[in-house]
């Protein structure tokens, strides 16, 4: 019973009745059979071969067990089943689903071993040429999908989150939002829930911090697309550069205002419950509200740029 999936290499007999057997069979048995159906639309896009293609091979030894497109796929598809950690691959190595999956002459020949994952995403993957064609990765497989079936339009979503972390990483820090210590990544999702682009910050920053690096190239990639690009963001991405990037790139938007006393006051009467039978739908009221004109070197005094802020208020009445 030493295996670490439980497989004996004989059967056990019970002291009590030496007629009854015991056998186990734990490497022939996985809970992961669904991964099988993710290699086969694996293998109908193309995704993990297009990956590898577009990484650079980084291991100079002669005797080399597992091929980059094995490693890549273990890394891949054990997270997809929830493991995260690459001291999970010395069970994952022995499942039946996995080793079909990697590719390995056989399903009788083990995948990669938690050393040798660990050598291939701290060592191989963390290379600066690597680590770039990684950032453009979700991108390109987003643009494969597309090309089968182009969707009418999409809705970028820019959000920050929180990565929590323990001990001395570097570049770990607190936030005081979050409450943790821990790094502040920043996401560009679209509305099917895909990744467009992601970036790894400090703990520390603000959540708009990078906005510019991690949307203008998902922003590049869809320009001339021939299909409606729209944008949406919380409050902390209510900035007057961000507004005119958009409007540049002929984008739609509608990103939360932070709460200030000067927008309570003039969306005030929009707050109150009106009188009579709750509609079926809710009612939606909006309010145009020109800003000042921001300064520049190309503004001169006699012809600012004004821009407007449209604030919409959705008012929807409670059950009874």
């Amino acid at each position: 019973m030493a295996d670490a999936t439980g497989e004996t290499r004989g059967p056990l007999r019970v002291a009590f009745d030496r007629r009854l057997k015991l056998e186990f069979h734990g490497a022939r048995i996985t809970s992961d059979a669904g991964l099988l159906a993710y290699r086969e639309l694996d293998d109908a896009l193309g995704l993990t071969a297009t990956a590898v293609s577009t990484l650079g091979e980084g291991r100079r030894g002669k005797n080399i067990r597992h091929r980059l497109l094995g490693l890549l796929q273990q890394a891949v598809y054990g997270r997809l089943t929830g493991y995260e950690d690459v001291n999970d691959a010395e069970r994952l190595a022995r499942d039946p689903a996995m080793r079909a999956i990697v590719g390995r002459e056989g399903l009788d020949r083990p995948a990669a071993s938690s050393s040798e994952m660990g050598r291939f995403e701290t060592a191989w993957l963390a290379t600066e040429a690597n680590l770039a064609a990684l950032t453009n990765l979700s991108g390109t497989w987003i643009d494969r999908v597309h090309a089968r079936r182009p969707p009418d339009g999409i809705i970028l979503d820019i959000d920050s989150s929180e990565s929590p972390t323990w001990g001395e990483q570097e570049g770990s820090a607190w936030n005081g939002h979050f409450r943790r210590t821990c790094y502040h990544p920043l996401f560009v999702f679209n509305q099917f829930g895909d990744l467009e682009r992601c970036a790894l910050r400090p703990g520390n920053v603000h959540s708009a911090e990078g906005w510019r690096e991690v949307l203008l190239p998902v922003i590049a990639r869809y320009r001339g697309r021939g299909f409606a690009l729209y944008f949406r963001g919380d409050a902390a991405f209510a900035k007057p550069e961000l507004y005119e990037l958009l409007e540049a790139e002929s984008i739609g938007y509608a990103i939360r205002l932070p709460a200030n006393p000067v927008l309570q006051a003039r969306i005030g009467h929009l707050l109150t419950r009106p009188v009579g039978r709750r509609p079926r739908k809710p009612q939606v009221f909006s309010r145009a509200s020109p800003t000042r004109p921001r300064a520049g070197p190309d503004r001169g005094a006699s012809s600012p740029r004004w821009s407007g802020t449209r604030v919409s208020y959705t008012r929807a009445w409670a059950s009874s």
